[in-house]
């Protein structure tokens, strides 16, 4: 995997390439909030990018996290998530470049936050993000949608645009409570609206090994989940704080930090995951 230590240079002057395979569309999502859910989509969405995977990071969280997290000002999202599910901008309108070559992002504005409400009245209101991305998305390797901490109709509508769903799970007392939850909502989803949508993996995040606690619930959720559970675990990290608040993701805020690192690793298992995937459909 290439450093993004160079990621200042300036992007390439087209954003889009031809490519063969089909786009691989995933949700980072869970119900609950504080598990580290934005932080795994900002850091994944770079580490995938230093791999040279051309990547769009949808932030579909009205808090818009993730995009500052990338750099992009309040100023700079005229044209956001909000206006591609409402349809008044088409994709390439809301696509944004980062200080990450190969990264690019459809940032979230204040407008979002009012959109469960408006969608409710719209012509296939659980659709409106997979209409909004069809025949949209040559060019990219993986759209990550960042999902808000709920199971409103933003997370719906990225639910169903997926292929599949990556859950974050903070290593703490309620985490197998609030996965089994949503593992069941993912499989409501699959009978009504989307069949194709697949659990993609679940990452344990904010580990602690000095804490017996996060021991005995990663033990847990490995029980529960067996293979689905990547064995790259995220620890609680200082730089994946402090990363955000310097408009960056952690892996050009420092590279070689434990939390960036483990990104990196994530990153890595997760390619071979798509490989092994890609191998047994064809």
């Amino acid at each position: 995997m290439s450093s993004v230590d160079d990621a200042a240079k300036p992007p390439p002057a087209e954003p889009y390439r031809s490519r063969v395979a089909a786009t691989r569309v995933i949700c980072i999502a869970n119900q609950k909030g504080g598990v580290g859910k934005t932080t795994t989509a900002v850091n994944l969405a770079t580490a995938l990018a230093a791999a040279e995977k051309q990547v769009l990071l949808i932030d579909l969280d009205p808090q818009g996290n993730a995009s500052t997290g990338l750099g992009i000002s309040r100023n700079d999202r005229a044209n956001s998530s909000y206006q591609l599910l409402v349809g008044l901008a088409n994709l390439p309108a809301t696509v944004h470049q980062t200080l990450v070559p190969h990264l690019f992002c459809t940032p979230a504005s204040g407008d979002l936050a009012g959109a469960e409400i408006e969608l409710i009245g719209l012509d296939r209101r659980e659709f409106r993000l997979k209409d909004a991305l069809a025949g949209r998305l040559d060019g990219f390797d993986y759209v990550l949608i960042d999902c808000p901490p709920s199971l409103g109709l933003l997370t719906l509508n990225a639910l169903v645009a997926a292929d599949a769903i990556l859950i974050p799970v903070q290593c703490e007392f309620y985490a197998l409570e609030g996965v089994t939850a949503l593992t069941r909502t993912v499989e409501r989803i699959r009978r009504a609206l989307n069949p194709n949508l697949t659990i993609q993996g679940v990452v344990l995040t904010m580990a602690d090994k000095r804490n017996n606690l996060s021991v005995l619930v990663e033990s847990d959720v490995r029980a529960h989940f067996g293979d689905a559970v990547y064995e790259t675990v995220v620890p609680r990290n200082v730089r994946l704080s402090e990363a955000p608040s310097h408009g960056k993701p952690a892996l050009l805020y420092d590279f070689h930090s434990a939390g960036a690192q483990a990104y990196v690793h994530l990153a890595r298992e997760m390619l071979a995951r798509e490989r092994k995937r890609e191998a047994a459909t064809t």
